[in-house]
C-alpha cells in the first residue's frame, strides 16, 4: 500500500499518513453489510470529497452561522472543535450525541476521555479533514488501533488502517460440519482447546509424531542396520534347505513403527470421516502431508506380498523410506510457531524466488569469472565452470567449507567480490520476510 508523510498545522508534528482515504462524509458502523466495498476509495471519490470539504470551509461563516463549539478533555489535554465538525462523521462516537452525552462531565461542562493523549490529535483531525486518518510517528501502531476502535471509527476505516499498518485482517472461518454428533467429533479431532478431553487426543498425537521421528532416527544407526529383516530357514516340497530374507515384525523397532502407522491411519479415517467438506479436505496441503507420512509402510507391505522379498534387498524403498520424515511437518498442526512460518514462506514467496533468482545469476557469473582467473593454477580445483557452481554457492551464502578455494591473486579477488555480492543477495529480500514474520506472529498473538 501506497504511503506518504503529511504534516500537520496543529502540534507541528509529522504523522504517518495511508494514501488510502475514504469516499464518505460518515463512516459505516460495526454491522455494515458490505465491508468489501466501503474499504475501496477510488481516487475520483476522494477528490469530489475533498472538493466539497475545501467550499465547505471557503463558504463557513462562524458569525452568520453561529457555531456551537465544545470542550474534550483527553486525560487532561483539552481540545476545543465545532460541532459540526464532528457531526461529519455521525455514526462514529464523538460524532454521536447519544454515544457522546456518556462522557459528558457537567461540573467542567466538557467532554471527559481517558484515553491516550498522543493519539487523539490525530483523531480529531480525521474530523477536521474528512476522512484522512493518520498516525503519529510516535504512537505504537497497536495503541493506535486500540484508540481508533474505542472511538468508534468505523469497521471500514479500521480494517484499512490494518492493511496499511501491515496487520493481518484476514481471519480463519472454522467451518463446522452439520450434525451435533459431526461437530463435537470435529471439535475432539482438530481443536484442542474446546475440551480436555481433546487436549488428551492432540498430546497422545505429538507423542507418537515425536515417537515415529526418534524411532525413525535411530534405526539408521549401524547397530540397527537392517534389524527389519531376518534370515530364516525354509524346507522346499523336496525337503532342501534354504535361507530367505523375510519381515522382522517382532523386533521393537517394528513393533514401534506398526504401532504409529495404525494411529496416523486411525486418526486420519476419523478426520476424513466427520470432515466438514471432502472437496476441502482433500484439497488441504497437511492432510497430503499425513498420507505421505504413513505411505511407505503400506507400499513396503504390498512389495514384500507381491515379490516375497525383504525391504532389506529392494533398494527402491529407501527413496520411499525418506517420506517417512514427511512427519514431523505434522505438528505444524499442534504449532502455532510452526503455523506462523508456514504463512510467513507461503506471503513471502516472491521475495524468496527474487533471493534464488539473485543467486543463481550471481552463481554462473561468479563461476565463470574464477574458472577463467583460475584456469592458468596448474592443479587447480575450478576444472570447468559446471564444477565452480558447488563453490560459488556456498561462497555467496557465506558458508564456505574450504573444500575449494582459489590460489591465485585474481581468483582470491573474485572469491571476496563473490562473498560481498552474496551478503546483498541475502540482506535484500530478508528484511521483508521478516516484516511478513512478525505481521502474523503479531496478529496469532493478538488472536
Amino acid at each position: 500500500m501506497h504511503v506518504i508523510t503529511a504534516q500537520n498545522t496543529n502540534n507541528d508534528k509529522r504523522f504517518l499518513s495511508s494514501g488510502n482515504h475514504y469516499t464518505s462524509n460518515h463512516v459505516e458502523d460495526d454491522n455494515s453489510g458490505n465491508e468489501s466495498d466501503s474499504d475501496e476509495a477510488s481516487q475520483d471519490d476522494i477528490n469530489d470529497l475533498t472538493h466539497h470539504f475545501l467550499l465547505e470551509c471557503d463558504e463557513h461563516i462562524c458569525s452568520r452561522e453561529t457555531c456551537k463549539r465544545i470542550t474534550l478533555n483527553v486525560s487532561g489535554l483539552r481540545f476545543e472543535t465545532q460541532v459540526r465538525t464532528l457531526k461529519r462523521l455521525p455514526d462514529t462516537l464523538l460524532g454521536n450525541d447519544e454515544k457522546r452525552k456518556k462522557f459528558w462531565d457537567p461540573n467542567r461542562g466538557e467532554y471527559f476521555f481517558d484515553r491516550h493523549r498522543p493519539s487523539f490529535p490525530a483523531i480529531l483531525f480525521f474530523y477536521q479533514s474528512g476522512g484522512r486518518l493518520v498516525r503519529p510517528m510516535e504512537v505504537p501502531t497497536d495503541v493506535f488501533l486500540g484508540e481508533i476502535q474505542f472511538f468508534e471509527m468505523g469497521r471500514s476505516v479500521i480494517n484499512s488502517y490494518m492493511k496499511a499498518e501491515g496487520f493481518i485482517t484476514e481471519t480463519e472461518n472454522h467451518v463446522m460440519p452439520k450434525g451435533s454428533l459431526s461437530k463435537k467429533v470435529w471439535e475432539f479431532l482438530e481443536y484442542p482447546e474446546t475440551s480436555i478431553a481433546a487436549k488428551i487426543f492432540a498430546g497422545v498425537s505429538v507423542t507418537f509424531i515425536v515417537l515415529s521421528t526418534v524411532s525413525f532416527c535411530v534405526e539408521t544407526l549401524p547397530k540397527y542396520k537392517n534389524v527389519g529383516c531376518i534370515n530364516v530357514t525354509t524346507l522346499d516340497s523336496n525337503g532342501v534347505k534354504s535361507k530367505k530374507l523375510v519381515p522382522n515384525f517382532g523386533h521393537p523397532l517394528s513393533v514401534i513403527e506398526s504401532v504409529v502407522i495404525a494411529w496416523f491411519v486411525l486418526e486420519l479415517i476419523l478426520r476424513f470421516i466427520f470432515c466438514p467438506s471432502r472437496i476441502a479436505f482433500l484439497k488441504n496441503l497437511i492432510n497430503w502431508i499425513d498420507v505421505a507420512a504413513i505411505l511407505p509402510y503400506f507400499v513396503y507391505l504390498f512389495m514384500y506380498a507381491a515379490s516375497g522379498k525383504c525391504k532389506g534387498e529392494q533398494d527402491t524403498m529407501a527413496v520411499l523410506r525418506v517420506l517417512r520424515v514427511t512427519r514431523i511437518l505434522k505438528l505444524s498442526k499442534h504449532s502455532e510457531g510452526l503455523r506462523i512460518l508456514g504463512k510467513t514462506l507461503k506471503t513471502s514467496m516472491k521475495e524468496l524466488f527474487m533471493f534464488v533468482l539473485f543467486l543463481g545469476i550471481g552463481v554462473i557469473i561468479f563461476s565463470g569469472a574464477m574458472f577463467y582467473a583460475e584456469e592458468s593454477i596448474e592443479n587447480t580445483q575450478f576444472t570447468s565452470i559446471p564444477a565452480t557452481f558447488w563453490w560459488a554457492v556456498v561462497s555467496m551464502t557465506t558458508v564456505g567449507y574450504g573444500d575449494m578455494y582459489p590460489e591465485g591473486v585474481l581468483g582470491k579477488l573474485v572469491g571476496s567480490m563473490t562473498v560481498l555480492m552474496g551478503l546483498l543477495a541475502i540482506a535484500l529480500p530478508v528484511p521483508v520476510i521478516v516484516t511478513n514474520f512478525n505481521n502474523f506472529y503479531r496478529s496469532a498473538k493478538n488472536n
